[in-house]
């Protein structure tokens, strides 16, 4: 790629019929998080609620840019956009649908068979139909061309031999979308790579939770020993999973997602700003600071949406977004930390901190997960030619 990536991104705006959609979203997210603390709040992005989703999926939020025949809205990137902001803006629990609608559903309507669209991507957009993530092993996480885990023929079908690892919510999920070698060995890197659908509760898989600082457990292990995997398990042409979990990276990394996930923590801050006894001279510059970085960040993702509304596949691009998002997302919590612990009345607000609490131990996450810096800034230096 050329160092023409950074001149092809554009300022754009959010067209005005997916803009207002912003108001049926808040009206329905207003009543469904109202019962909801702030610290149950800050874990939007780990909040698994399967009758929140398929709320969701009821009010037609998911899957809003699927076509119709496969029961989405035939709505464009952008709609999907303003649905997501507002989610992780009023804190709601996401997990259950986020990776099928935001990935899984794109990815079959691209490489998917007529079969698997209409198997799987009706129950997606009625948030019946779960799905996580099959890439990350033990010793292959950012460096995704070193898996082991193989898929061999077996009559018509396949069976599974191997290992997966940080798959989200993978003891709740239904599926998993598995990247495995069908040909090769782990030496030959991007060649001999296909993805394949694994039903979670077929026999020989076994799921491991993995508890975090944060005592919860939404993190996953995932064994497969000797599953057998239909024909129809394959997504788009064998060995060319390499190209398809590129493209399918694009949509994980681009969207709002990738600077919000601390949104709940700054409102909460900004409430107290608001009062007499919140706002000082260092918080609002403070406050300045983080605002100032959010601005042109949203802008760039906006940017990048329009880019998949059209069909490009702006990996790059979207690797941008994460990478800077990331950065504003961790400087949250630190710069809110900051203020508070600075102040010498101890008398802060116990919602406030309860939300600071867990999304500290939790940021440092934020780096590692949808690729790590390193690995983000190596693939936007070599687009530039710096590397």
């Amino acid at each position: 790629m050329s160092g023409n990536v950074l001149s092809s991104i554009l300022p754009t705006a959010i067209p005005a019929e997916d803009e207002a959609l912003r108001k049926d979203i808040r009206a329905f997210l207003l009543n469904a998080s109202k019962a909801m603390s702030p610290e149950r709040r800050a874990r939007s992005w780990s909040g698994f609620d399967a009758e929140f989703s398929r709320a969701l999926g009821k009010h037609g939020f998911l899957g809003i840019t699927f076509p119709k025949q496969y029961g989405g809205q035939g709505r464009s990137a952008f709609a999907r956009f303003v649905v997501v902001e507002e989610l992780l803006n009023f804190g709601s629990p996401v997990a259950a649908h986020w990776i099928a609608d935001r990935q899984t559903g794109p990815l079959l309507l691209k490489y998917g068979t007529e079969t698997q669209k209409q198997r799987y991507l009706p129950r997606i957009a009625l948030g019946e139909a779960f799905f996580g993530i099959g890439m990350s092993e033990p010793n292959a996480g950012s460096d995704l061309a070193g898996v082991r885990t193989r898929a061999e023929r077996d009559g018509d079908g396949w069976r599974l031999q191997g290992q997966k690892i940080w798959t989200t919510h993978g003891h709740r999920c239904h599926y998993i979308v598995a990247l495995v070698r069908t040909s090769g060995t782990h030496g030959d890197r991007h060649k001999g790579l296909s993805q394949v659908i694994v039903d979670l509760a077929a026999p020989g898989v076994t799921v491991r939770p993995i508890a975090d600082l944060t005592g919860d457990f939404h993190f996953c292990e995932i064994f497969f020993d000797d599953v057998r995997l239909e024909a129809d398990a394959l997504i788009g042409e064998e060995g060319h999973g390499w190209e398809q979990v590129v493209a399918e990276l694009a949509f994980e990394r681009s969207g709002p997602e990738r600077f919000y996930t601390t949104m709940v923590l700054f409102d909460e801050w900004l409430a107290f700003l608001r009062t007499h006894k919140g706002r000082t001279p260092q918080s609002v510059r403070a406050c300045g600071k983080i605002i100032s970085q959010l601005a042109p960040i949203r802008a760039l993702s906006i940017a990048v949406t329009e880019k998949l509304a059209i069909g490009e596949s702006p990996v790059v691009e979207a690797a941008l977004v994460k990478d800077l998002g990331t950065a504003i997302e961790q400087m949250i919590p630190v710069a809110i930390a900051d203020d508070l612990y600075s102040r010498e009345d101890p008398d802060l607000p116990l919602a406030l901190l309860g939300a600071l609490h867990y999304t500290s131990l939790t940021a440092p996450s934020y780096s590692l997960r949808g690729g790590t810096r390193d690995i983000l800034r190596g693939m936007i230096a070599r687009s530039l030619g710096l590397r």
